[in-house]
């Protein structure tokens, strides 16, 4: 089988265990909660996954009008369509792997997540966040918030971990009025599953052409 093939049977078998375990998904939300399965092999993505009012949506609106990804590790940055994205005129951005990023959070005594997002912030740019390994970069972006410094598109909140990972998103939740949000509730993500969600947004403006 191609892999074309491979992918379409894929999510037939995800559609036939949905349909087996009783669960219906909501329509907005049905694509990108089984690309995330599709990515990870885990059904508790169903009951896991987050999302603000009308956020499926809104995230796809600021990625058509040309909003930039901002990630926090380089496999997440790999793993996003860069051609369907540069269609819409946005780009991707991650800096927690450049050398002044270290050096500078090394002379403050703070972390790389911190200047990483203040560095994202100074772009200027409409952003949606990416986030699928660091709650420190989801914690200092609820503080630039606060502090009125950023003002996100988006924010995809899907780091995996077990120290400080739930606050972390927790914080997120509570701006879920205020920027739209998708968010992986509990310890399970990772820089696949932030990805997958990006690529899922991608993939719906394209369907609907």
């Amino acid at each position: 089988m191609v892999p074309a093939q491979i992918e379409k049977e894929s999510f037939a078998i995800i559609g036939r265990e949905l349909e087996h375990r009783g669960i219906c998904l909501p329509a907005e939300e049905e694509m990108v909660t089984k690309r995330v399965i599709h990515t990870t092999a885990d059904f508790d993505y169903v009951k896991n996954l987050y999302y603000s009012e009308g956020a499926v949506e809104k995230l796809r609106k600021a990625l058509r009008e040309g909003a930039c990804i901002v990630t926090d590790t380089q496999m997440a940055k790999a793993g996003i369509n860069k051609k369907a994205l540069g269609k819409y005129g946005g780009g991707v951005y991650c800096f927690m792997s450049d050398e002044d990023v270290a050096k500078e959070a090394k002379e403050r005594g703070c972390t790389r997540a911190f200047v990483s997002m203040e560095r994202a912030a100074a772009l200027g740019k409409p952003l949606i966040f990416a986030i699928g390994n660091a709650p420190t970069a989801l914690v200092s972006l609820y503080e630039l918030m606060a502090k009125k410094c950023v003002e996100p598109a988006g924010i995809i909140g899907v780091p995996v971990g077990f120290v400080n990972v739930v606050e972390a998103k927790e914080l997120i939740l509570e701006k879920k009025e205020e920027v739209p949000c998708i968010v992986a509730r509990g310890r399970k993500g990772g820089s696949n599953v932030a990805a997958a969600i990006c690529n899922a947004l991608l993939y719906g403006i394209q369907e609907k052409g």
